[in-house]
């Protein structure tokens, strides 16, 4: 007996096709990239300059995260739901008191002359930080910074930061500036 061969596909095109949709799928799909954290460095130093940078103690507040993501406010314990209040606290200085920032005097295009904090946000963390407790920090400085430029915004030009003009918002960003310095991830507080 005779064997009978078997009919074949002609698959040639299934390669094409295959090609072409995964091309379609490709161009109209959209994916999510993450944005980061937003931060502008600091020109660099001048080679030649020796000087020392002076900060007021009272001008520094000190954020530090340990191993075990615990928070420390100016050597105080701390939960990272005050941390956005204690920071807008600091920052803004409300009431001009002694143990919180200086502030000067500047003249700023559409604002005047206005007040600016010298405060600094000094963040601090162990090596053993978890990126959560990190990022969950960070969210918070930029969340005190945000909602600070948010109610000048709105009480100078009567609308959100997000809706005002980029002459508006620089005006905001000159008088309400980010200041959040990292150090160098350390061993905090006696962690071995």
């Amino acid at each position: 007996m005779a064997k009978r061969s078997t009919p074949g596909l002609n698959t040639s095109s299934m390669a094409d096709i295959s090609f072409l949709l995964l091309t379609f799928f490709l161009m109209t799909s959209s994916i999510n990239t993450d944005m980061g954290i937003s931060r502008k460095l600091p020109p660099p130093a001048p080679e030649d300059n020796n000087e020392k940078i002076d900060i007021h103690k009272r001008n520094i507040f000190v954020v530090k995260i340990n191993s075990h993501d615990a928070l420390l406010f100016d050597g105080e314990i701390g939960d990272i739901k005050d941390l956005k209040t204690r920071a807008k606290d600091f920052l803004g200085n409300p009431n001009n008191l002694e143990n919180l920032p200086e502030k000067k005097e500047v003249d700023i295009p559409m604002l005047g002359k206005y007040m600016v904090s010298k405060g600094v946000i000094s963040l601090q963390n162990d090596r053993g930080t978890s990126y959560d407790m990190y990022i969950q920090v960070q969210n918070e400085l930029t969340a005190a910074v945000n909602e600070m430029r948010d109610e000048l915004s709105y009480s100078r030009f009567g609308k959100h930061y997000a809706d005002a003009s980029t002459d508006q918002r620089d005006a905001i960003n000159k008088a309400i500036p980010v200041a959040i310095s990292e150090a160098e991830p350390t061993k905090i507080g006696g962690n071995k």
